[in-house]
């Protein structure tokens, strides 16, 4: 019962740190994702299935951000709100967008799969109908996957702590971190390395390289592969290893480090994509164009 209460009273005195970091990640990632959306939607050109699975990605991160910044309203400035079934709620739209996000990492793997490997066979895969159906199974079971939160009464009021599962809940904290990292986490990897030696065999069927220069487009697809897992794996570590030894230190940067995978992941799909790069940089060199004055 001291161990808890201790604990209790270290979360409260680490969520004056917490909230503001994770409240900066969050506010970088919607701005990010707003200029995401507002790009596809108003450029023509950026009207590709790749961007609308893009957009997918934006949405569940600026869901993410929504919920988050509610639960910490709640944390903060609503503590007389002490109702488990409150509480459980909270748990469930705060675990149902952290799979919103990574499961819309999932898909955009499965996209590439099917632009990869599925439509020599199938040309319907890589239709925008596919992708919305795709997408709408995604949503699916973004929803389902939650549902132990509800239907358990593992979720229940804490004082100073988030409407989480609590670690003493072993098989359902075990479920959270397979169900929502763990399982995406080995298809993503396996689908994006079969992708990457299906097509480094067809490149070395089809091209000859010449000695001095090699345009790879292979190496390319193999860094974002390892930027996106990269990524995604610090995002869950550090609340794999809190569920592990039970450090508290781990609790507080697990809850930084999502927003922070998510904030990253935002910057690093402006940097990684050509079309939204080469959008911006001619933006900015416009505008410092205009700035300049006439000699």
């Amino acid at each position: 019962m001291n161990s808890t209460r201790v604990s209790n009273l270290f979360r409260a005195a680490n969520y004056h740190v917490i909230i503001p970091l994770s409240l900066t990640c969050i506010l970088i990632t919607i701005i990010i994702a707003f200029i995401i959306l507002g790009l596809v939607i108003f450029i023509k050109r950026l009207h590709t299935v790749t961007n609308l699975l893009v957009c997918n990605g934006s949405i569940a991160s600026i869901f993410y951000c929504i919920v988050q910044c509610i639960n910490y309203i709640f944390l903060t400035f609503i503590p007389w709100e002490t109702s488990d079934f409150s509480c459980r709620w909270r748990g469930f739209f705060g675990y149902m967008t952290v799979a919103a996000i990574v499961y819309s990492y999932l898909t955009q793997a499965i996209s590439r799969f099917f632009v990869s490997v599925v439509c020599i066979k199938y040309p319907w895969a890589i239709s925008i109908k596919a992708h919305i159906i795709l997408i709408f199974i995604q949503w699916i079971i973004v929803i389902f996957l939650p549902l132990p939160a509800l239907l358990t009464e593992d979720i229940y009021y804490r004082p100073f702590s988030l409407c989480w599962v609590p670690e003493e809940y072993t098989l359902h904290s075990a479920y959270t971190i397979i169900a929502y990292y763990v399982i995406p986490a080995m298809f993503i990897f396996a689908i994006y390395i079969y992708i990457y030696i299906r097509v480094k065999r067809r490149k070395n069927r089809v091209f000859v390289t010449t000695k001095g220069y090699r345009s790879n487009p292979d190496l390319e697809l193999l860094y974002n592969i390892m930027i996106l897992f990269a990524i995604y794996i610090f995002g869950a570590l550090p609340t794999i290893v809190y569920m592990i030894t039970k450090i508290e230190v781990f609790y507080t940067i697990g809850i930084i480090s999502v927003s922070l995978c998510v904030a990253v992941e935002k910057c690093v799909t402006l940097i990684v994509d050509r079309d939204f790069r080469n959008i911006i940089k001619n933006y900015i060199c416009r505008s410092i164009t205009q700035v300049e004055p006439i000699i």
